[in-house]
């Protein structure tokens, strides 16, 4: 019998973000802001995206890497709480093969001078696929945590 191997692992990020709770959600919730600032990657080409930003709504976004990989992130949308919380769990895919499952929970939370904090925790379940390249599961990991912070890089610059 083979055995099949999975990590779970949860990460979480927070961010002071300079614009307040309402104009931060909004970067979240409208389908152009997201698109602008979703991407981990700079040079990552986005072939396909959309936003139904509703519980039970779906978020898809197909992107190609500059050596033509296909990634696709597949989220539906659990809890949304406007200007408070976003919950939503998402499939990733490389070249058409499922290679991890997260549940995400977004909070939102008004500082002074117009500022939010952000706390992004997700939850993650990396399956067990041959990455290629040695790549392993923690580097699965920590590219995961690395492309999130960008895209929140990106959308410190879209709320500012």
């Amino acid at each position: 019998m083979n055995e099949s191997h999975v990590i779970n692992k949860m990460f979480s990020i927070e961010r002071i973000l300079p614009a307040s709770k309402e104009r931060v959600f909004g970067a979240w919730s409208n389908a152009d802001s997201k698109r602008r600032w979703f991407s981990c990657h700079d040079d990552w080409k986005t072939e396909e995206f959309s936003l139904d930003f509703q519980i039970g709504g779906k978020e898809t976004n197909l992107v190609l890497t500059p050596l033509g990989s296909r990634h696709v992130f597949d989220a539906t949308f659990y809890d949304i709480v406007p200007n408070e919380r976003i919950v939503y769990v998402y499939g990733m895919y490389m070249n058409e093969q499922r290679i991890s499952v997260s549940l995400v929970t977004v909070l939102f939370d008004s500082l002074i001078e117009g500022r939010t904090r952000m706390v992004f925790t997700e939850q993650i379940v990396i399956l067990d696929q041959n990455f290629g390249d040695g790549v392993s599961f923690n580097d699965q990991i920590s590219g995961r945590v690395e492309g999130t912070n960008a895209g929140f890089d990106r959308l410190v610059k879209e709320v500012s």
